[in-house]
């Protein structure tokens, strides 16, 4: 069944554009809901099972990656859920997680170029600001991955700001250690999934804060946060096909959408060819079928 909205007796959960959130007291229940976005707009249209993907994905990674994080369990079992609620609902699509304060800045690493960074660096030469290398074609991997934050918006859209932006907003040492993780995370994530068949070309982690630590929260490394490449397709001056929410992006700009009114439904063939790319790159990059 595809679940766009959950719901819990007596809680009111925060809803994201992906996610619904249960407070818990110390621990946040994270529910991945079927819902889509594109542009910063939630598209009309789900795609099944996608919450699923993301969730069972993010649980790998959290498990994988040597960085301190906020998971607790996937499984539904060892979740707080008050009696009488369905669990068949939350079950493969939930996150207990510790309950941190999340800096307010999205930590976003850029590994190739591509996207709204190759648009800027062909315009100046710079992705974000900073100066890159002249010569560059688009999809080539970057000399060394660049940390380039971004605010986070409730509403409307995400902006990149530079790193001493970053750093005003939450503090010079709290920057420089997100940076720091970011990177690490990146490379941690991007060594693992080239062995596997896939490129990680970018992606963005939030992280927070609990008693002084620093803890990697939300998602890591999904078709939803991170641009996902075929290493076997692999072929730098030119976009490249993805396994990821591109797919859905690139049909949205072809719809002739303004990105301003409502967004259009998809059509059925390319919802369930998203949930195709989903599915393949969770099994590539873990070996697993969806539970």
């Amino acid at each position: 069944m595809m679940i766009l909205e959950t719901s819990i007796p007596n809680m009111s959960p925060k809803r994201g554009k992906v996610r619904d959130i249960y407070d818990f007291g110390d621990s946040l229940l994270l529910v991945s809901t079927d819902r889509i976005s594109a542009f910063d707009r939630v598209l009309p249209t789900g795609i099944a099972d996608k919450g699923k993907v993301l969730n069972q994905l993010s649980a790998f990674w959290f498990k994988t990656l040597n960085v301190p994080n906020h998971f607790i369990t996937a499984d539904v079992n060892e979740m707080p859920l008050p009696a009488g609620v369905d669990k068949a609902v939350f079950a493969g699509r939930s996150t207990l997680g510790k309950k941190c304060k999340i800096f307010p800045v999205e930590c976003i690493v850029r590994g190739y170029l591509s996207g709204s960074g190759w648009k800027e660096y062909q315009n100046s030469g710079t992705v974000c600001g900073i100066k890159l290398p002249d010569g560059l074609r688009e999809s080539d991997k970057l000399p060394e991955p660049i940390f380039t934050p971004s605010t986070k918006a409730e509403t409307g859209h995400d902006e990149n700001v530079s790193f001493e932006q970053a750093a005003d907003i939450v503090g010079k040492d709290a920057a420089e250690a997100l940076r720091k993780k970011s990177l690490d995370v990146f490379r941690q994530g991007a060594d693992y999934a080239l062995k596997r068949g896939i490129i990680i070309a970018d992606t963005k982690f939030e992280f927070g804060c609990l008693e002084n630590e620093i803890l990697l929260a939300d998602e890591v490394l999904t078709p939803d946060s991170s641009r996902f490449w075929s290493a076997g397709t692999y072929e730098p001056g030119r976009s490249q096909p993805s396994l990821d929410k591109q797919f859905v992006r690139d049909y949205l700009t072809a719809s002739g959408w303004n990105k301003n009114s409502p967004p259009p439904e998809l059509p059925p063939d390319t919802a369930a060819k998203t949930r195709d790319k989903y599915l393949e790159a969770l099994q590539i990059l873990t070996g697993q079928k969806l539970y």
